[in-house]
């Protein structure tokens, strides 16, 4: 059994299913799908307003790994390997004006994508120090992209968010994206999780 223990990783703390938390969560999954939708619809300046100045936006690289070792080696971390993404708001503001300009190879003509965004779960509520509620959330994904005529691309996994609520409303302040497929069988990564 307790090699069992090491392959799962460990199951977050449960918050207590009262009134606030399903509250908040209504909050933060009407956040997820309008900005699912802000993706789909190519409204990336409108996207962008979403982030907070401090995001921090990383997906780690996947390996398969010897039965034992997952917790230890199957995925890159961000601070020492690389990744397919380590950004920051500056950087996706970068990524979106440049797919706007119309002359972005990978993007011409542009995607045709849709998001689906669910299984949305809290797992800690707090204060930040500047007096903000930030909520770290738990979802799944899966995106489905087109381009031209043959090319299809799906992307599935999860995503743990830090979402931190200001006075201009919820804003995107941390996003770590963990794909489900070690090979990436899409031409580019154009898409925004």
């Amino acid at each position: 059994m307790s090699e069992i223990a090491e392959v799962a990783a460990p199951a977050p703390a449960r918050l207590p299913r009262d009134a606030r938390y399903y509250e908040i969560k209504r909050e933060i999954e009407e956040f997820l799908f309008d900005e699912a939708n802000l993706l789909d619809e190519r409204r990336f300046k409108e996207w962008l307003d979403t982030l907070a100045e401090d995001l921090e936006y990383f997906m780690p690289l996947t390996f398969n790994v010897k039965f034992g070792e997952h917790a230890a080696r199957e995925n890159t971390t961000r601070e020492k390997h690389m990744s397919w993404f380590n950004e920051g708001k500056w950087t996706l503001t970068k990524r979106a004006e440049q797919i706007l300009t119309g002359v972005h190879w990978a993007e011409e003509p542009l995607s045709r994508v849709c998001r689906l965004v669910s299984n949305v779960q809290l797992s800690g509520i707090v204060m930040n120090a500047a007096g903000e509620e930030e909520v770290s959330v738990s979802s799944r994904f899966l995106i489905y992209q087109n381009r031209c005529e043959h090319e299809q691309y799906f992307f599935v996994g999860d995503r743990r968010d830090v979402i931190r609520r200001t006075t201009s409303g919820w804003q995107l302040a941390k996003r770590e994206i963990q794909i489900h497929q070690n090979v990436l069988l899409a031409k580019n990564l154009t898409v925004f999780f």
